[in-house]
C-alpha cells in the first residue's frame, strides 16, 4: 500500500464570510454541509448556546430570506460569489429580555442589532427616549462618568440618535452631547452588561420592537395592508400605520395556519370564528411568513413548558454568573470607591501640604516684610530725630525771624504813619500851588490884558500924534530951518520922552511877570520832583509791608 493511499482524502471545501453587527469572520464550509452545520460552527465560535433566537440571513435578488438548517447550503438559492456572505442576526425575539437571554453574548448581540434597528429608523422611537437609550448605550461603552477625562465632545464620533430625530430638533451638535451626558451621569456605577439589558428593557416596550412586516393583499388584485410576525402573535396594520394593529392573533388563539402558494390561510382556536386568509405578492415571501410563524409559534410554545435540562442548566449558571458579577461589581465598585477616598485624603493632604507650604511661605515673606519695615522704621525714627532737631532750629530762626518782623512792622507802622503825614503835607502843598497857580495864571492873564491894553493905547496914541503932525506941518520936512519948527521940535521931544517914560515902565512889567512866571515854574518843577521821591518812598514801604506779610 502506499503512502498516498494512506493519507486521508480531504473533503472539498468553499468560504463564506459571516458579519455580525460589529465584525466579520471567514470560515471554509464543507460542500457537504447542511445549513446547521454552518451554523453551529458560528454559534461555537461566538460561544452562543441561546442559539434558537438566531439564524443566518442572506440577500438574493432584492429579498432577504434565512438559511434553512434542514438542507445543504450550496443546495439552496445563495448569491453565487466568493466568499459566500451571511449576516448572522437574530431571527426572533424574546417576550422579556429580562428573563429570556442568559448569555452576555446573547445580551450583546441583541442589543447591537436592536440599537442598529432603531438609528436605522427601522423602529420608531421617540425623541425623549431616543436621548435615555443614548445615555445607557454610552454607559455601556465608556463605563461611569468622568467629567475630568469626557471632556465636552468626546461623543462627536458616535452615532447615538437617528436622523429623523435630528432633523425634527435644529439643535447643535454639542446640545444632543449636553442632553444624553446629563442622563449619562446618572447611570454611575451600572456595569456594561445591566446598561445592555436596561437598554433592552426599554426597547422592547416600542410599539415596532421585534415585528417582521410583509406587504400582504386579502384579495389577489390589491395590496393594501401589512402584516407583522412578532413574539406574541400575528398582526395586521393599515398600509400607514405600523404602530397600532388593526387585528391580532395571539399564538394561544391560532388553531392552525396552512400555506398553498401565494395564499396563507389562519385559522383561529375559536371554530366558530372567522378563518382569515390573505395574500402574497411572491411565493418566497409567503414561504418566509410561514417560516416565522412556525419559529414564533414553537418559541411561544416552548417559553410556556418546563423548562429542559439545558436551559434549567443555563439559567442557573446564569444565576450563578450574575451573583458572581454582583459580588465583583461590589468588590469592584468597593475598591474603586476605597482607591477614590483614598485619592480624596491623598488630595486633601496634598492640599493641606500645599497649604502649610504656603502658610509657611507668607510666613517667610511676613517676616521679611517686619524686618524690612523695622529697618526702615529705625531709619524713620532716625529721620524723624533729624528733622525734630531741623525744625527746633528753624523754629528758633522762625522765633528771630518774628521778632525781626514784629520790629520791621513796628518801624513800617511808624513810617507808614510818617509817609501818610507827608502825603498829606504834600496834599497840602500841591492844593496851595494848585491854588497859587490859580492866582499867578489869573494875575498874568491881567497882566496880559493890562500889557496889551497899554499897547493898544500907545498904538493909538503914536497914530494919533503921527497924524496931529502931517496936519499940522506938512511943509516942515523942506523947510527945516523955519524958527517955529523948533518950537514943536522941542514939544514933540517932550512927547516922544514921555512914550519913552511909558515903554520903559511896560518892558519891567513884561520883565517882572517873566520873571514870576520862570519862579514858577522852577517851584512846579520841584514840587514835581518832591511828590516823585514821595511815591517812590511809598512804593518801598508798601513792598516792605507785602514781605513781612509773606514772612509772618
Amino acid at each position: 500500500m502506499s503512502i498516498r493511499g494512506l493519507k486521508k482524502k480531504q473533503p472539498k471545501t468553499f468560504k463564506v464570510r459571516i458579519i455580525t453587527v460589529d465584525a466579520e469572520m471567514e470560515f471554509s464550509c464543507e460542500m457537504k454541509w447542511k445549513g446547521k452545520d454552518l451554523f453551529d460552527l458560528v454559534c461555537r465560535a461566538l460561544g452562543l448556546r441561546e442559539t434558537w433566537f438566531f439564524g443566518l440571513q442572506y440577500t438574493i435578488k432584492g429579498m432577504c430570506t434565512w438559511l434553512k438548517m434542514d438542507k445543504k447550503v450550496l443546495d439552496q438559492e445563495i448569491p453565487k460569489e466568493d466568499p459566500v456572505s451571511f449576516h448572522f442576526l437574530a431571527k426572533f425575539y424574546p417576550e422579556k429580555v429580562e428573563e429570556e437571554l442568559l448569555q452576555e453574548i446573547t445580551q450583546h448581540l441583541f442589543f447591537l442589532q436592536v440599537k442598529k434597528q432603531i438609528l436605522d429608523e427601522e423602529i420608531y422611537c421617540s425623541p425623549e427616549a431616543t436621548v435615555l437609550l443614548a445615555s445607557y448605550a454610552v454607559q455601556a461603552k465608556y463605563g461611569d462618568y468622568d467629567p475630568n477625562f469626557h471632556e465636552p465632545g468626546f461623543l462627536a464620533h458616535d452615532e447615538l440618535l437617528p436622523k429623523r430625530v435630528l432633523r425634527q430638533y435644529q439643535l447643535t451638535a454639542e446640545m444632543w452631547e449636553e442632553k444624553i451626558t446629563a442622563w449619562y451621569a446618572e447611570h454611575r456605577g451600572i456595569a456594561r452588561d445591566e446598561a445592555e439589558m436596561n437598554y433592552l428593557k426599554i426597547a422592547q416596550d416600542l410599539e415596532m420592537y421585534g415585528v417582521n412586516y410583509f406587504p400582504i393583499a386579502q384579495n389577489k388584485n390589491h395590496t393594501d395592508l401589512l402584516l407583522g410576525v412578532d413574539a406574541k402573535g400575528i398582526h395586521i396594520y393599515s398600509i400607514n400605520n405600523r404602530f397600532s394593529p388593526n387585528k391580532s392573533f395571539e399564538w394561544s388563539s391560532i388553531r392552525n395556519i396552512s400555506c398553498s402558494e401565494k395564499e396563507l390561510t389562519i385559522k383561529p382556536l375559536d371554530k366558530k370564528a372567522e378563518v382569515f386568509k390573505f395574500f402574497s405578492s411572491q411565493l418566497k415571501v409567503n414561504k418566509l411568513i410561514f417560516q416565522l410563524c412556525i419559529g414564533n409559534h414553537d418559541l411561544f410554545m416552548k417559553r410556556r413548558k418546563v423548562d429542559s435540562i439545558e436551559i434549567q442548566q443555563m439559567k442557573a449558571q446564569a444565576r450563578e454568573e450574575k451573583a458572581r458579577k454582583k459580588m465583583e461589581n461590589q468588590r469592584l465598585a468597593r475598591e474603586k470607591q476605597l482607591r477614590e477616598e483614598a485619592e480624596r485624603a491623598k488630595e486633601e493632604l496634598e492640599r493641606r501640604l500645599f497649604q502649610l507650604e504656603d502658610e509657611a511661605r507668607q510666613a517667610n515673606e511676613a517676616l521679611l516684610r517686619s524686618q524690612e519695615a523695622a529697618e526702615l522704621l529705625a531709619e524713620k525714627a532716625q529721620i524723624a530725630e533729624e528733622e525734630a532737631k531741623l525744625l527746633a532750629q528753624n523754629a528758633a530762626e522762625a522765633e528771630q525771624e518774628r521778632q525781626r518782623l514784629e520790629i520791621t512792622a513796628l518801624k513800617s507802622k511808624e513810617e507808614k504813619r510818617l509817609m501818610e503825614q507827608k502825603m498829606r503835607e504834600a496834599e497840602l502843598i500841591a492844593v496851595k500851588l494848585v491854588k497859587e497857580s490859580d492866582r499867578r495864571a489869573k494875575e498874568a492873564e491881567h497882566l496880559k490884558q493890562d500889557l496889551h491894553e497899554a499897547r493898544e493905547a500907545e498904538r493909538k496914541a503914536k497914530q494919533k500924534l503921527l497924524d496931529i503932525t502931517r496936519l499940522n506941518y506938512p511943509h516942515m520936512a523942506k523947510y527945516p530951518q523955519y524958527s517955529p519948527g523948533d518950537s514943536r521940535d522941542a514939544n514933540f521931544d517932550k512927547g516922544s520922552t514921555k512914550l519913552d517914560l511909558k515903554d520903559i515902565d511896560l518892558k519891567r512889567l513884561s520883565f517882572e511877570i517873566e520873571r514870576e512866571r520862570l519862579d514858577y515854574l522852577e517851584k512846579s518843577r520841584k514840587f514835581e520832583d518832591r511828590l516823585k521821591e514821595l511815591k517812590s518812598e511809598i512804593h518801598a514801604l508798601k513792598l516792605e509791608e507785602k514781605q513781612a506779610g509773606l514772612y509772618s
